[in-house]
């Protein structure tokens, strides 16, 4: 590390610095990536909407209770006398019942990767066949198990995609729920079936009215629907010798049996179906399929090519949404849980930071302290910024500083009155310096060729001092150590909503951050609008770099990786214009985070270097101005399919919890810089706008940064916020 001296030193012979670049043609800001995002999140939208369909999210049905008044038709009361195979594809229905001694046991609302392989040897055990009605979400998730159904003898039945009560939802789903598990069958197996049985049905006694009319609509589609004549209801689990009891026929009659091989914990059906097999058998039956007891054909029928390749496109399409979604359970919980810890952790370094700097500590012991203040160069570089210049400059000279204070205003070919508003004050430390336009670095880098003195404070155009901020900046200089020091920066235009939300921003976001960074030796950027500086250190790294568009951050990191030490003091206020509108907070923090992607690219070997700084700086910068704003989108895609599809309670509470935990840091954080409390009541409304718009910039600065687009300097209109005159206290407050 440098070894600087406790004072000022003789200014050492000026290495060159490079010249501004040529200004190059303006390249026009990416746009296809927004196709793209929008593209992204409609397959994002499309994956949460299939996959809620699959759990019964979207379009969830329960089933309903019978009706009050149930009017019986002459061939609804037709069907509840006759047997549990309803054929109803043609004008009148037809019902059969098996023959004698021939059962055919069937299980809904499979396949599933724990009961049905379980069932499925124990059938083989007893010789016996089954008929399986499926459920086509389960199909497509386990296609497995269904080809292994058909491989050893068994029937595939339809039971609808999502298990919905047909008799409670319109005709086009009824009919997209067979057809769904139809594609689905085809693309697990190969196969269509004939075999229909509607969720939550039963005996044909037990047909409502309602669930009549589906069962027409399904005999319309082509199918024969079987219900049954023994409900063993396995699915309340009331015990193996119940079940096997409720599946045993009397007086050696035939019968439809059903059963569950999934929905729940199914081990006492996998005992029963062991201890029916053998009692059946005992009794001379015989455990066939539906089709094969009723002496017909089988139920399954091939697929042709194309519902071969659109079933297995649905399946996949399906498991890809679970995938999706689970996988973003995980992210949105992890990001959750690394946000709130930020929160926390940085709120505890800051109470830490607060605890030492009120004892006028650094580190170990007491501050050094300068014999005699020492002289300041105060540089602002300025381009086109009549409209505030004058307060700027008279901000500076009218400090209570002791010491001796040339102000450097550097004209950067301004087009305006820049340069002649300054001169006008006509102050004896004020020099103004004139030089075509090259861009801010340049300014800054021509102020530390003409500064006199050793220690250098850099200040915006549009930004304005207190009295005490320049001494409050150079003392802690006083330390060898510290090579920078950042400011505390404050929005002085706070009136509308965007003022006040930038407002909330600066103290919470920069200030807070800043004091946990100096602990952690990590600090990212020492801002632009108030910063102060070793002119011998700024010169070794050959001056402000033209590389990035955020030369403050670039010139922060060299510092950092060179060995000096970078503080905080908060004492430093300095007021700063904000941008007014969104447009021209775009412009704002879109060259912000486009130079800060930069800068993190330029010092990524900083990793691999000694130190904590490389790991913790752009490891956090990654972590949290880059990756997890990539992901925000999804969560307020999230956020809002949770709330329209589902009980919203517990998305508008995990908000508020955030919100909370938010608030609570902003409180402390306002205290800490003094400023009232009453602000945090914009904290809610900046979820809706502000948030999506940074976030936003993210994805816009990132694409324009791999795309390799070199984003020109944006400039952001003044509106002249402080006048003419330095403000006393907090402005427009």
């Amino acid at each position: 590390m440098p070894a600087p001296a406790d004072a000022p030193a003789p200014e050492p012979p000026a290495p060159p610095i490079p010249p501004a670049p040529p200004a190059a043609a303006k390249a026009a800001d990416p746009r296809g990536h927004w196709f793209l995002l929008a593209v992204a999140m409609l397959l994002v939208a499309a994956a949460l909407v299939l996959n809620g369909y699959v759990t019964n999210v979207v379009g969830e049905t329960h089933a309903q209770p019978p009706p009050a008044a149930d009017r019986a038709t002459p061939e609804l009361e037709e069907a509840r006398r006759g047997g549990p195979v309803l054929n109803l594809t043609e004008g009148r229905p037809a019902s059969a019942r098996l023959p004698a001694r021939t059962i055919a046991l069937t299980f809904d609302d499979g396949p599933d990767p724990a009961w049905t392989p379980r069932v499925l040897d124990a059938l083989k055990k007893h010789g016996a066949k089954a008929t399986f009605f499926t459920v086509g979400s389960k199909v497509a998730k386990y296609p497995e198990l269904a080809r292994r159904i058909v491989a050893e003898g068994h029937e595939l039945g339809n039971h609808t995609y999502a298990h919905a009560d047909l008799a409670a939802v319109p005709g086009w789903r009824l009919r997209l729920e067979l057809s769904l598990t139809q594609q689905a069958l085809a693309g697990a197996t190969g196969l269509h079936t004939t075999l229909a049985r509607p969720p939550y049905s039963s005996t044909p006694e037990a047909v409502t009215g309602p669930q009549w009319e589906s069962l027409r609509e399904i005999g319309a589609e082509g199918y024969l629907v079987v219900l049954t004549d023994l409900d063993t209801k396995d699915w309340g689990r009331p015990g193996v010798q119940r079940i096997t009891e409720s599946s045993l026929p009397a007086r050696g009659r035939g019968a439809v049996v059903m059963m569950h091989d999934s929905g729940g914990d199914r081990r006492q059906t996998v005992e029963a179906v062991d201890l029916a097999l053998q009692k059946l058998a005992d009794r001379g039956y015989r455990a066939v399929t539906v089709s094969r007891a009723l002496g017909m054909p089988s139920a399954h029928r091939q697929a042709d090519g194309t519902d071969r390749f659109v079933g297995s496109v649905l399946n996949l399409a399906q498991r890809a949404a679970e995938s999706v979604t689970t996988g973003l359970s995980w992210v949105l919980f992890v990001a959750g849980a690394l946000t709130l810890a930020r929160l926390l952790f940085f709120a505890v370094l800051a109470w830490v930071h607060a605890r030492r700097t009120r004892g006028g500590r650094r580190r170990r012991g007491r501050a050094p302290t300068w014999p005699a203040p020492p002289p300041v160069t105060v540089i602002v570089p300025a381009y086109n910024e009549e409209a505030g210049i004058q307060a700027t400059v008279l901000s500076l000279v009218e400090t209570t500083y002791e010491g001796d204070l040339e102000v450097l205003v550097v004209d950067d070919g301004s087009t305006d009155r820049t340069a002649e508003l300054a001169a006008e004050l006509g102050h004896p430390r004020v020099r103004v310096i004139r030089r075509p336009n090259g861009g801010k670095p340049a300014a800054l880098n021509t102020g530390l060729m003409q500064a006199r003195h050793e220690l250098v404070v850099m200040v915006d155009g549009d930004t304005v001092f207190e009295p005490a901020t320049i001494g409050n900046l150079v003392r802690q200089l006083a330390d060898p150590a510290v090579g920078a020091v950042s400011g505390n920066t404050k929005v002085g235009n706070r009136r509308g909503m965007i003022g006040r939300w930038q407002h909330i921003e600066y103290v919470i976001g920069f200030n807070l951050d800043r004091r946990a960074f100096e602990l952690l030796d990590c600090m990212a950027t020492v801002p632009g609008a108030i910063g102060a500086f070793r002119r011998s250190a700024l010169l070794a790294l050959g001056g402000v770099s033209t590389d990035t568009l955020a030369e403050d951050t670039d010139l922060t990191m060299a510092l950092c990786r060179a060995g000096w030490r970078v503080v905080y003091e908060e004492k430093a206020l300095a007021w700063t214009e904000a941008p007014t509108s969104l447009g021209q907070l775009w412009k704002q923090r879109y060259r912000w985070c486009y130079g800060t992607l930069q800068a993190m690219w330029k010092h990524r070997r900083a990793v691999l270097e000694r130190g904590p700084f490389g790991r913790r700086c752009l490891g956090y910068l990654g972590l949290f101005q880059v990756l997890l704003p990539l992901l925000a989108p999804v969560v307020d895609l999230m956020a809002l399919y949770s709330t329209a599809v589902g009980d919203p309670l517990p998305v508008v509470a995990v908000w508020a919890g955030f919100v909370v935990v938010q608030a609570l840091t902003g409180w402390y954080a306002l205290r800490l810089d003094g400023e009232r409390a009453s602000a945090l009541w914009v904290l809610p409304l900046q979820q809706f706008v502000y948030r999506q718009l940074m976030y936003l910039v993210v994805i816009q600065s990132l694409a324009t940064a791999v795309l390799g687009v070199r984003l020109r300097w944006h400039t952001v209109r003044r509106e002249g916020t402080f006048g003419s005159a330095r403000p006393a206290g907090p402005p427009l407050a």
